[in-house]
């Protein structure tokens, strides 16, 4: 079986949702560039655990994916990869995440069990609840900060700037997940999952998709004023925002045709250029202090 294979099947470019966030708690909570050591670690823990996820995703939705028109090209239901594959890849995932926790410090250590169970269970959340889409974002929104316990090892400090970012990254996915959603509007209501679109329609979901957004930039933006973060910032915060109305605009109940624009392209210039003025502030302007002491 070779390896392409197995990195389509979760995605791996994809990574790049959550990476960027995870990096920003991790510069955050240092005041600048994170050690070699804790950068390596974070960035195996982060892509180890999205890995497990998406993989973990794929096993258990692999009947549903065979029986949905869109999905039927998956590798699991091509036959491209057998679903014991996939759960060894999840299961090799896993212990790489945990591992990887661990070396960075006990209590990511401790925790990593706990996220594990959060970014798993999201694969079970559309057979019972239309929250699914929050729940995919609480999942990658606890990037940020499990990036900065990965960094001070301990809950000592100003933790609003994690918690903010993490609040932010959960809206913003969450809000792009259910535009994603929509195409599966029929379906979901068809076979009894449960979805936003399903439950409000693809004209509810949209709005509610874009409330979301909105929420997403007034945290970011609560942020920076947290973190005392400068100009450069903004200016990536102001880039995310009009990508986020371009995304929003591309989209509406009746054309759905460029929805991978908007879920995968757009949303990949959004968290590149929020990392890179984070990272562009803290390194020229020294935007904000280790641990956000003294905030």
């Amino acid at each position: 079986m070779s390896l392409a294979r197995y990195l389509s099947l979760v995605k791996f470019s994809h990574s790049i949702f959550a990476l960027p966030f995870a990096l920003m708690g991790a510069w955050l909570a240092a005041g600048g560039p994170p050690s070699v050591r804790v950068l390596g670690l974070v960035v195996l823990a982060a892509v180890a655990a999205r890995t497990a996820a998406m993989g973990f995703n794929r096993v258990v939705d692999r009947r549903i994916d065979a029986a949905n028109p869109r999905t039927q090209g998956r590798e699991i239901p091509a036959g491209l990869v057998s679903p014991r594959g996939a759960w060894t890849l999840v299961t090799v995932s896993s212990l790489v995440f945990v591992a990887a926790s661990a070396l960075l410090n006990p209590l990511c250590g401790w925790l990593s069990p706990l996220v594990l169970a959060v970014l798993l269970g999201y694969s079970f959340a559309k057979r019972f609840t239309s929250l699914v889409h929050l729940w995919l974002g609480l999942a990658l929104g606890l990037a940020p900060p499990g990036a900065w316990l990965a960094v001070t090892g301990s809950f000592d400090g100003d933790l609003s700037l994690p918690l903010l970012l993490g609040a932010a990254v959960l809206t913003w996915v969450a809000g792009f997940d259910i535009i994603y959603s929509c195409q599966d509007e029929g379906f979901d209501a068809e076979r009894g999952l449960h979805s936003i679109p399903a439950r409000l329609g693809r004209r509810g979901a949209l709005r509610l998709s874009s409330l979301l957004h909105v929420a997403t930039v007034l945290l970011l933006a609560a942020l920076a004023w947290r973190a005392e973060l400068s100009w450069i910032f903004l200016i990536a915060l102001l880039a995310a925002a009009l990508l986020l109305i371009w995304e929003h605009s591309i989209v509406s109940p009746k054309d759905m045709s460029r929805v991978n624009m908007a879920f995968f392209t757009i949303n990949g210039y959004v968290g590149v250029g929020l990392f890179l003025g984070t990272a562009l502030d803290l390194w020229l302007l020294g935007g904000t202090t280790p641990m956000g002491a003294g905030l």
